[in-house]
């Protein structure tokens, strides 16, 4: 059965009818075992005991009382016990099966022939009469009335069946689910490990032999896997051969700028110094292509090391706070923790310095931008460095997609930092290669910064 709609519905099916059979088959179960009890001890003891209630409520010479008793026991008991008098006629008046008429007769007729006859003397308990308010009374079990409708309106009787059967057919559905449900979470969790990045994700080969819908979603998933990693490894592709080869021209273009200031005159020089400014500009956006490319494929070389976080934040702390007050700002601590974790200190500190830097351009002028290192509260055993400017913030939709690379959030923000939208795409790439996290939220008047490190002993 390939088809994922035949499986549950037969599953399902099956259940419901295995089900009623069940319960079917137990009450019917019921039914013969009550109806084989007329000769054993069991039921003898019963009725026994019910006489001797009989009896009892029968003293008070109370109608009412019996009736009520009556009542009472014939919703409990799958064997209807009746109190009939001597034209057989039920004090409940439910009806009365001829062969239990018969068997009355013959028992008022026996006992007109001994009235001195003691209970211990009759082989069933139910020969005696209960007389109450002088009329004769016999209480007998109906066994031709047990029927499956009387079983079915015992709750007591009913409950045990209906129970097994139930829990029975829980199994299977569970089963079922569990079938059904698997591949779905390990398709679920190869979702959410290809939106992170993971894009070597594949699920077909957990599917088994299974033959069904969720197998085909699970191919169709691991062919969209392989169209994007292969789209994506085409754009870094594109993106490092592009970089690479940019060097070279850029590299003649300083060179031919070196010999034409030496062969020019006043007139030209600032028209060399714009040349030499967009040249080095375009220098950097070089260095940092290349450098994104190295942090993607993971190719850049990183050499481990115990680095003490709360020194190398206040070295670039002390070292970014001369920018900043170059433009009447200001960059401050205003909580450390000494923090020991692992890690490359070229990489960290690019991280560091370019949250900071990019926190100095967006802050308000005679503003400070807030650098804090803490214990993190979300997470034990991690650290978190939050970078909060006094600026205007950005748009919450764009809260995830500024670590992207090219991004940029406003014309008026863009002129004022004059980057090109990659150093917190660098920063990013970073701090996942020493496993951690950075997050942007807006706070009020201002963007914090949060970048956490698990700290590895």
């Amino acid at each position: 059965m390939k088809s994922l709609f035949w499986k549950i519905f037969v599953s399902f099916w099956l259940a419901l009818i295995l089900f009623a059979g069940l319960t079917l088959w137990i009450t019917s179960y019921y039914i013969e075992k009550s109806r084989s009890e007329t000769d054993t001890y069991q039921l003898r003891s019963n009725t026994i005991e019910y006489l001797k209630q009989a009896r009892d409520i029968a003293q008070t010479n109370d109608i009412n009382a019996l009736r009520l008793w009556l009542e009472q026991l014939d919703r409990r008991e799958t064997i209807p016990f009746l109190l009939l008098d001597e034209n057989a006629n039920d004090l409940l008046n439910r009806d009365v099966s001829l062969r239990l008429q018969q068997h009355l007769r013959r028992l008022e007729r026996r006992s007109r022939h001994d009235d001195d006859d003691d209970e211990h003397e009759y082989p069933r308990p139910h020969h005696r009469p209960i007389i109450i308010n002088n009329q004769r009374y016999r209480l007998m079990p109906d066994f031709s009335n047990v029927t499956l409708s009387r079983v079915l309106n015992r709750p007591r009787i009913i409950a045990t069946p209906i129970l097994l059967a139930a829990i029975i057919s829980a199994i299977i559905c569970l089963l079922l689910a569990r079938y059904l449900t698997a591949p779905i979470g390990r398709l679920r969790l190869a979702t959410q490990k290809l939106a992170k990045g993971d894009l070597d994700q594949r699920v077909s080969p957990s599917m088994g032999q299974r033959k069904d819908e969720i197998v085909e979603l699970a191919n169709d998933f691991d062919y969209m896997a392989e169209q994007l990693q292969a789209l994506i490894e085409s754009h870094k592709q594109l993106l490092r051969d592009a970089s690479h080869e940019l060097r070279s021209p850029l590299a003649r273009l300083q060179v031919a700028l070196g010999l034409a200031r030496q062969r020019g005159d006043d007139k030209t020089t600032k028209e060399l110094d714009r040349i030499e400014r967009e040249a080095e500009r375009l220098n950097e956006l070089i260095g940092q292509l290349l450098t994104l490319a190295r942090l993607d494929t993971k190719t850049a070389e990183v050499v481990i090391e115990p680095i003490e976080l709360n020194e190398l934040l206040e070295q670039i702390v002390d070292n970014t706070a001369y920018e900043a007050r170059a433009i009447n700002r200001d960059v401050s601590i205003v909580e450390t923790v000494p923090v020991t974790i692992k890690g490359n200190r070229l990489l960290l500190s690019s991280v560091l310095e370019n949250a900071i830097r990019n926190a100095i351009h967006y802050t308000d002028e005679n503003t400070s931008v807030e650098v804090s290192l803490q214990n993190d509260n979300e997470k034990s055993d991690w650290v978190a460095i939050t970078v909060r400017d006094h600026g205007p913030g950005i748009p919450d939709h764009m809260l995830t997609s500024i670590f992207e690379p090219f991004v940029r959030v406003g014309e008026a923000r863009d002129r004022q930092s004059g980057g090109y939208g990659l150093g917190l795409a660098i920063a990013k790439r970073a701090v996942e290669l020493h496993g951690g996290e950075i997050t942007a939220a807006n706070q009020g008047n201002g963007l914090s910064i949060v970048i956490r490190f698990p700290i590895k002993k």
